[in-house]
């Protein structure tokens, strides 16, 4: 399937109408890149994650990044922590972890709706709330009745990308990250890939066992083309340009969308083969995603697509 998603951007981006890649800006992006050395994002125990068992992480990774998708709107949703104004995959990390640690449980098979509305609780519902209920009850209910009840058991003996992914994205249907275009198929899960990617980096980090993540692609999403588009490496046309940057909603599974998220996984390959093979693609995928915090960089607004999928 992770070649399935490679092919199938390869085939969009070389029909591309309104999305074109500046080959020779990201080669010129490329011979600035001399390491790409971070940390992992959960390595710094986003509050306090890494003090639980690897077992409670895994399990809470499944939940989180099953409805980790489609914050924006006007205003954006929002809660509180000490005072601090949370918003986005952080916002929504602290309220599932202050959950699960207030009642020792990563499990949300018996949550009522009301009980789930008032967990996001902030200051406006959260979009695509009850789609987010349904999500967690179909996992829920697949690692009760095919994993016996607990995921980390069931994946704890797979090390590699391949295998870890194929379970996630034939286990769950809520992953499913497909478009249809010019009559094709296109692959993407970019949520199936980030929490394979996840699970995988935390559990390298907490168990100290030898991890291989290197078969992944890239996470399609929106601040990842934001980026590429301010490097100047994706260009979008005027049409499509001036409805990204005048925040102008874009329909899941249009050639707008789909164009954005093909030749954004097919830029993080290229990368790949521009810097040999050093480095693999869900570690670029991250620097890129990192450049967000570049000041040197003008972001313009990304596009804007209600979905499940990122």
């Amino acid at each position: 399937m992770l070649d399935n998603i490679l092919n199938s951007c390869r085939y969009v981006s070389d029909n591309s109408v309104y999305v074109k890649i500046n080959q020779s800006t990201l080669e010129k992006f490329a011979n600035q890149i001399t390491d790409i050395k971070m940390e992992h994002w959960l390595s710094s125990s986003p509050f306090g994650l890494l003090e639980l068992p690897i077992e409670t992480i895994v399990n809470f990774l499944l939940i989180f990044e099953s409805i980790d998708f489609s914050f924006w709107g006007q205003p954006k949703w929002t809660v509180i922590n000490n005072d601090i104004k949370l918003d986005g995959s952080i916002a929504l990390l602290y309220v599932l972890l202050k959950y699960v640690k207030e009642y020792n449980t990563t499990g949300f098979s018996n949550i009522s709706i009301e009980e789930f509305k008032k967990i996001l609780k902030g200051n406006i519902e959260i979009p695509l709330l009850e789609q987010r209920y349904k999500i967690i009850k179909e996992i829920s209910n697949v690692v009760n009745n095919k994993m016996k009840g607990n995921f980390y058991e069931y994946i704890k003996d797979i090390t590699d990308d391949i295998t870890l992914f194929n379970i996630i994205q034939t286990s769950f249907p809520s992953f499913k990250d497909e478009r249809i275009y010019n009559g094709n198929k296109v692959y993407l899960y970019k949520l199936a890939q980030l929490l394979t990617s996840d699970i995988l980096h935390i559990r390298g980090i907490k168990e100290k066992i030898k991890v291989d993540y290197t078969h992944l692609v890239a996470c399609a999403d929106y601040k990842i083309p934001q980026v590429l588009r301010d490097l100047g490496i994706l260009v979008y046309n005027e049409e499509l340009s001036n409805i990204v940057n005048n925040k102008i909603e874009i329909a899941e599974n249009s050639d707008f969308e789909i164009e954005i998220r093909a030749n954004t996984v097919v830029v993080i390959d290229r990368l790949k083969k521009l810097l040999n093979n050093r480095f693999c693609s869900i570690d670029i995928n991250d620097f890129i995603f990192l450049q967000k915090e570049n000041k040197n960089i003008l972001l313009n607004p990304y596009h804007l697509t209600r979905t499940c999928n990122y």
